[in-house]
Order: structure tokens, then sequence, then C-alpha cells
């Protein structure tokens, strides 16, 4: 019999969650087949069979959490589909082998302590896994032989990383005055118990991700936001002049978010710093330009990569976001499409923003976010007043590195390119 397990997956993914099996018991498969889909923090990724024969057992269903190394089938290599055979097998046992079993009387006292015993060990296995902890922390767990449960975390969320289990290491744990009495547990459960109606529904792996980490930046990070506005009309009276001869020219439609690639990479170049990261003691000020384009999927925000953004003409940049939010949509992004982003730019006008304050996609250190295009009065430098197509913008960035100074003068760069978008069409 051969076992299944999850693989290594990749050097940030040691755990994920059995998101649809692909088979069933019985069913035979060959070497190399996709047996199940598991949900990663990241994306969705297919597990292969090393083995050829037929499935047997089904150890994990649909919704549990694994973690790289678990048996998650059992593969017969000589079995036929049907998995019949070991159940038959089963069923046909000797029927001296029962009657043996039967007359043996257990010793009362030793069933009670064997009792206790195993649901001591349920209960520290149920409140290891109902621990929120980073799959970085479970692994540095596993490797100290600390169970979760008696980790004591500084997270106002309660989510365990992996500092906390390495202070339960050095003598931290948790004291028995730290864990809530039972009354305490059955008034915090009362707390969220509803007299309406409610509906309770388990947040994805994702999901998860995405809430640990917007936390994360918020308590990691000095971030704060400067506002601008900018002026539209010249960039949509380019896009229609030249909309139909471009799209017959490249066979990809001149959209917004080349313009605003483009006017972010110029800007970078004059404000290197919100192109780097804090790492430990040191800023590391990267000198190529992969700008993460954030694109809203049903489970939930996830930014690809445009790769060397500053080397690619126009036309480039829009055939690769349409790929890469093509690829969202259809679940096919890869790891690689989500990594090594230095700038990421937002769009929730595409939703009719007017005006939002955009997070930090640690460890990025700047984020641009766009809002809906209104037509509002306008001052112009004459004193007269026109209706123009105006874009509210924010930028937020880490106050660690980025000084508000460098931060308003970067946007106002943005706003300078973009309201004169012929030169930039040239440059670019």
């Amino acid at each position: 019999m051969s076992e299944i397990k999850i693989p290594e997956l990749a050097e940030s993914i040691t755990e994920g969650t059995i998101s649809e099996w692909l088979v069933k018991k019985g069913d035979k498969v060959e070497k190399g087949d996709p047996v199940v889909e598991l949900e990663t923090d990241k994306v969705n990724v297919e597990v292969n069979t090393d083995y050829a024969g037929v499935i047997t057992e089904i150890i994990h269903g649909e919704g549990d959490d694994v973690e790289v190394g678990d048996v998650i089938a059992k593969v017969d290599e000589s079995g036929e589909a049907g998995g019949s055979d070991s159940e038959e097998g089963s069923k046909e046992k000797p029927a001296g082998d029962a009657a043996a079993k039967e007359e043996k009387t257990p010793d009362p006292s030793t069933e009670e302590v064997k009792d206790h015993q195993q649901e001591s060990q349920d209960d520290s296995s149920d409140s290891s896994q109902d621990v929120i902890a980073s799959p970085a922390a479970r692994k540095r767990a596993r490797e100290l032989g600390i169970d979760l449960s008696d980790v004591q975390t500084r997270d106002p969320l309660g989510r365990v990383r992996p500092e906390d289990v390495e202070s339960t290491a050095k003598g931290g744990s948790k004291n028995a005055e730290s864990k809530p009495t039972k009354q305490e547990e059955t008034k915090q459960s009362e707390e969220t118990e509803f007299d309406k109606p409610v509906e309770r529904i388990k947040m994805s792996r994702r999901r998860q991700t995405i809430a640990n980490r917007l936390v994360d930046v918020q308590q990691e990070s000095a971030m704060l936001t400067t506002f601008n506005e900018v002026d539209m009309s010249a960039i949509m009276k380019l896009r229609s002049e030249r909309k139909e001869t471009f799209l017959e020219k490249h066979d990809v439609k001149l959209g917004f978010m080349s313009f605003f690639t483009k006017a972010v990479i110029g800007a970078l170049k004059d404000f290197p710093l919100l192109n780097a990261e804090i790492q430990g003691k040191e800023l590391v000020v990267k000198k190529f330009y992969d700008i993460g384009i954030a694109v809203s999927t049903d489970e939930g925000l996830v930014v690809p990569v445009v790769r060397d953004a500053d080397k690619l003409d126009f036309a480039g940049v829009e055939k690769e976001i349409a790929n890469l939010g093509k690829k969202a949509m259809n679940k096919e992004l890869s790891l690689k499409d989500l990594q090594g982003g230095t700038f990421t730019i937002t769009n929730g006008g595409t939703f009719g923003s007017m005006l939002s304050t955009p997070i930090l996609n640690a460890p990025q250190v700047g984020i641009l976010g766009m809002h809906n295009i209104q037509k509002r009065p306008v001052v112009m430098p004459d004193d007269s007043i026109e209706v123009r197509p105006m874009m509210y913008l924010a930028v937020s960035y880490d106050h660690r590195i980025v000084d508000g100074k460098e931060a308003v003068q970067f946007l106002v760069r943005i706003k300078e390119l973009l309201e004169d978008p012929y030169d930039l069409l040239l440059e670019g």
C-alpha cells in the first residue's frame, strides 16, 4: 500500500486546505495524475500521485487543513478499480477472531484510564488545530516540539508568529492564570451568540491570509496616505484619438492602466525610496520595476506582477495586464505571477470608489490608489471655470523609509506625467 503525501509546494508555503478531491475511493489512477486541488495562501495547486493503482482510502476530506508531508490518501498498486476488495476482505474475517475478542472482558478501571488519556490527547490535538498561526510558526513549533495552544502571543487577534514560538521555547509559555476559566469561556461563547438569525461561513484560507496580512501591515509599518487629484482630460483625449489605430496595430485596447503604470515608473525613478523595502537594519533599494496590479476575484484580492514594466511599451503593458487579469479570473495564476513586486497599483474606481486609503502590500513601502473619474467644476489658470474629468489619487507609504515631503512630491510627479501624456507616451 502506497501513500499520497502533500509535497513541498514552495519555500513560503508549508500548509493548505483541501479544496476539492479530483478522484474518489475506488478510482484507478496513473502515475502523475492530479488527485486533489489544494488551496494555499496564494494560489490553488494540484497534487499529483506518484503511484499507479487504485485509491483505497481518502484520509483527509474537503475543507481539511493539511501540512507538507501529511498523508492524504492511500493507493493499492496491485488493486483493481472499484475498491471493494479490501472492504470485502475486512468483512470476511474468521468468526473465531471475533469470538475471541468478545470473550475478553476488559478491566473497567483500565478502560477508564485509557478513555481519559485518549480524551486528553484529543483535546490537546483539537486545541492546537484551533490556534490561529502562520505556516512558519506551525513549522517552528513542530521542530521544537511545542504545542501551539501553550504559546503566548502578543497579537491582539491571537495569531501565533514564529517569534512567539521561540519565546515559548525559552520559557515564556502560558501560565495557568493566563488561560480562561470555564466560566469565562462560557461567557465569551454566549457573547458571540445572537438572538436573531445569522449565517456562519468558514473563511477560506486565502481570505484568512489576506486578513492576517492586512493586520500585520497596520501593526508593523508606519503607514500614512497623501492625496491629490489629476485632470484626466488629456489622457481621455489621447485615448479617443488613438484607440482605434492602437487596437488595429497591437490587438489590444489602450486603457488607463498603461498610463498609470508608466507614470508610476517615471516617479519611482525620481523618488527611488518608494521602490525599496526594509530588511532588518538595511534599506534595499530596487533598481528594477516589477509593478503589481491589484485584481479583484471572487476569492479575494490578488496582486499579479508585471515584470520589468519599464522595458515594455504601452502595448506590452496592456497585454501583460490583460493576460494576468484573465489568469486571475480563471484561477490560473502561478506563485511566480504573484511574487516579487516592487510597487503596487490598485484601482477602486472600477467599482465606483470616490476616495479611499489603500493598504500597503508588504514588504513594499508604497501603493497608488486610483479612483472613479467624475466631472467637476475646476478653476483654470485664467480664473475661468471649466467642467473637467477629475480623479482623486492616493499614495500610501511607509513613513519609516519615506518622508512626507518625498511622498507628496512623488504623487505630484505622477500627476504631472498623467496630465501631459503625450510626453509620457513618447518617453515610454
